[in-house]
């Protein structure tokens, strides 16, 4: 499992673009409501930077925004040990701000990410080996005690991991290959957006494709 303390399995910066944008990219498939949609990605959210995001609809986000510097990655799960909310007036857990790099230290002004409101954060500059954590003392009565571990696990790069998490969020049968098909980055056809949801055109979903700056449909349908 993918968490704070053991970020591992997490792609490398780009590797994780790639696999927010595919994210956003089959939610927009399955489900042309953005509101009920868990994952978007804006790849023009500022001059020279991009931004994905998730939510759920209980309570939880992340947001991860991607620069010239790296990803600097913020999440939120309200009903977890480490929310700022277990205290009046809130107060974020010792540790988890406080080591940000310099180059991401913009993020954490950034009103719409709400940095006040978080759980988790992690960060990687290009060029460095690993994901970053602050200096946490996390307490040990909890096996995820950030949240950390159910809103990053889902981002390990793996098709599979989205097809089975999407059947079960959406209730409904969705196609392998197609996800793969994505993940791959590669421009989307009528047939691939078809085996996902027959109900939405390659058309309808010119917007999205643009916003997320997915591979352009090789033709409109």
């Amino acid at each position: 499992m993918i968490s704070t303390r053991n970020l591992s399995l997490l792609p490398d910066v780009n590797g994780l673009r790639r696999t927010l944008q595919s994210m956003a990219m089959l939610d927009a498939i399955l489900c042309p409501e953005w509101p009920f949609r868990n994952y978007s990605f804006n790849a023009a959210w500022n001059v020279g930077e991009k931004m994905g995001s998730m939510r759920n609809g209980s309570g939880d986000d992340f947001f991860a925004h991607f620069s010239a510097a790296g990803c600097w990655l913020k999440g939120f799960a309200n009903e977890y040990p480490m929310t700022p909310y277990r205290e009046a007036p809130p107060r974020v857990w010792p540790g988890i701000l406080d080591s940000v790099p310099e180059v991401f230290n913009a993020c954490l002004r950034e009103p719409a990410f709400s940095p006040e409101v978080v759980t988790f954060c992690i960060w990687r500059r290009y060029g460095e080996p690993t994901w970053q954590v602050g200096p946490i003392a996390f307490p040990a009565d909890h096996p995820d005690p950030d949240g950390s571990g159910v809103l990053l696990s889902p981002l390990d790069g793996r098709p599979r991991t989205y097809q089975e998490w999407a059947a079960d969020y959406y209730e409904q049968e969705v196609s392998l290959s197609a996800v793969e098909h994505v993940y791959q980055h590669r421009a989307l056809t009528a047939e691939v957006a078809a085996l996902l949801n027959p109900e939405v055109s390659l058309r309808e979903l010119a917007a999205d494709v643009s916003e997320i700056g997915y591979p352009e449909p090789s033709r409109l349908g």
